[in-house]
C-alpha cells in the first residue's frame, strides 16, 4: 500500500477499500434499558488498542459514518504502521425516525419484517427498498449509497469502499458497536404507533435479532461519558 503526501480523492478511497434517540423521558420506559446486563460498562473492555475513538452518529447518513471508522483504522495502519489490536473504535446506534442509525443494529430478518428499507428511505440500485441490513455485509452493488450521501454522481470506487466499511468487516478490524437502550425502548413505541405490532412483541423481537457483537447500553449519553473517562477519544459524525 502506497501513501502519497497529498493523496487525491481516488487514492484516499482506494486505500480505504483495500483495507478490506436521544434518551426520552417516557413513563413506560424501563429504567435500566440495558437488557439486564450485570455490568452496564462491560463493553468498554472490548475496545482495545493504544489508539481508541468513539464515533458518535445518531443518523445513518447512508452508512457514511462507517466509512469514517474505516478511515480511522486503515490510516493508522497505512500511515502510522499500527499493527493488529493497536487500534480500536466504537460505533453508536441510536436516535428515532427513519434517518436514525438504530436500524443499523439489527439483522436481515428485522429489516424484512418491519420493512426498514422503506422506513429508512434506503433503496438498492434498482430502486427497491432494501429488505436486508445493507450495512452489515454490503456488496459492491451497494456503493451508490455513498455517492448519494455526498450528493455525487456514482463513483465506482465507492463499491469497494462500502464493502470494506461493512459492520461485520469493521468488527473484525477492532470496532465495537453499541446501541442505546432508552432509544431502543422508545423506538418500540414508535413502531407500534406505525402499526407494526404491540410494543411488548416488538421489543422482544428486536432484542432477539441484534447483530452479533452489538451491545445494548443503558443510555448513549452515559456511554459516551464513560468512554471518554476511559480514555477513548470522541468524534462527532
Amino acid at each position: 500500500m502506497v501513501l502519497t503526501q497529498k493523496p487525491g480523492r481516488r487514492g484516499f478511497l482506494g486505500m480505504l477499500a483495500a483495507a478490506a434517540a436521544a434518551t426520552l423521558p417516557f413513563k413506560e420506559l424501563r429504567a435500566s434499558g440495558g437488557g439486564g446486563q450485570s455490568d452496564p460498562d462491560g463493553w468498554l473492555a472490548e475496545v482495545r488498542g493504544d489508539h481508541r475513538c468513539l464515533f458518535d452518529f445518531p443518523a445513518h447518513k447512508n452508512g457514511f459514518p462507517l466509512l469514517h471508522i474505516l478511515n480511522y483504522i486503515a490510516t493508522y495502519k497505512a500511515a502510522y504502521g499500527a499493527g493488529p489490536g493497536q487500534v480500536g473504535a466504537v460505533g453508536t446506534f441510536y436516535g428515532l425516525g427513519g434517518g436514525s442509525s438504530i436500524p443499523m443494529g439489527f439483522d436481515d430478518e428485522i429489516w424484512a419484517k418491519y420493512q426498514l428499507g422503506e422506513y429508512t428511505g434506503l433503496r438498492d440500485a434498482s430502486g427497491r427498498p432494501y429488505t436486508r441490513n445493507v450495512f452489515h455485509k454490503p456488496t459492491e452493488a451497494d456503493g451508490h449509497l455513498f455517492s448519494q450521501a455526498v450528493h455525487s454522481p456514482e463513483l465506482p470506487i465507492f463499491g469497494g469502499a462500502i464493502v470494506a466499511a461493512g459492520i461485520a468487516n469493521l468488527q473484525g478490524m477492532g470496532t465495537k458497536f453499541i446501541m442505546c437502550g432508552n432509544a431502543l425502548q422508545a423506538w418500540t413505541f414508535e413502531l407500534a404507533a406505525r402499526g407494526k405490532g404491540t410494543q411488548p412483541d416488538i421489543d422482544k423481537s428486536l432484542r432477539a435479532h441484534l447483530l452479533p457483537g452489538v451491545t445494548v447500553v443503558p443510555a448513549m449519553v452515559i456511554a459516551i461519558e464513560k468512554a471518554q473517562s476511559a480514555g477513548i477519544s470522541y468524534n462527532k459524525q
